[in-house]
């Protein structure tokens, strides 16, 4: 069993090393890969060729993970780049976008409080619009003009969105059940 496991997510893939991609090649690719090297396709094998088809699946699984969320992608190719997103360590955000965030949250906590499910979903709506938009900037970005400093802080800005989209699904789900 040939494999290379020093090949980046996107040559595995087969895939150019870009941040737009199509979501459906993406998915062919995996199911193609896993239909490849899948360990029950080697349960028969010698101990040797299971481990290497368990380590082989668990790379595949390990990139399209990566592949398929716009964040781990854009993070990913920024790491190719030799560039460190610092996201746990810089926090820093220009202030408008903070001003944002604030007016977000805030907004989130008075829907919580009321228990208003509508408001919720209207501010999600209004944060999945936002995002998509600074998914299409990154995209920018990183394939065109190469601006590997603001497509960082575009990786971060997409990290706040992403938690606050998971704290408006999360207040949803509580007032629901």
């Amino acid at each position: 069993m040939n494999f290379d496991f020093t090949q980046n997510h996107f040559a595995l893939f087969g895939l150019p090393a870009q941040f737009a991609l199509d979501q459906r090649s993406i998915d062919s690719n995996y199911r193609s890969l896993l239909a490849t090297y899948h360990p029950d396709r080697f349960a028969s094998e010698n101990d040797a060729v299971r481990r290497m088809s368990l380590q082989i699946a668990t790379q595949v699984n390990e990139a399209y993970q990566t592949l398929k969320s716009p964040i781990a992608r854009g993070r990913y190719l920024l790491k190719l780049a030799g560039v460190d997103t610092e996201e746990e360590s810089n926090t820093a955000m220009p202030i408008d976008f903070l001003m944002n965030q604030m007016e977000w949250r805030e907004a989130i906590g008075d829907a919580k409080a009321t228990q208003n499910i509508e408001s919720l979903e209207n501010i999600g709506r209004e944060l999945a619009a936002e995002t998509s938009a600074l998914e299409q900037h990154l995209a920018s970005l990183l394939d065109e003009t190469h601006d590997l400093s603001a497509a960082t802080v575009a990786v971060r800005k997409l990290r706040f969105m992403e938690k606050l989209e998971q704290e408006i699904g999360d207040a949803i789900e509580t007032l629901l059940f």
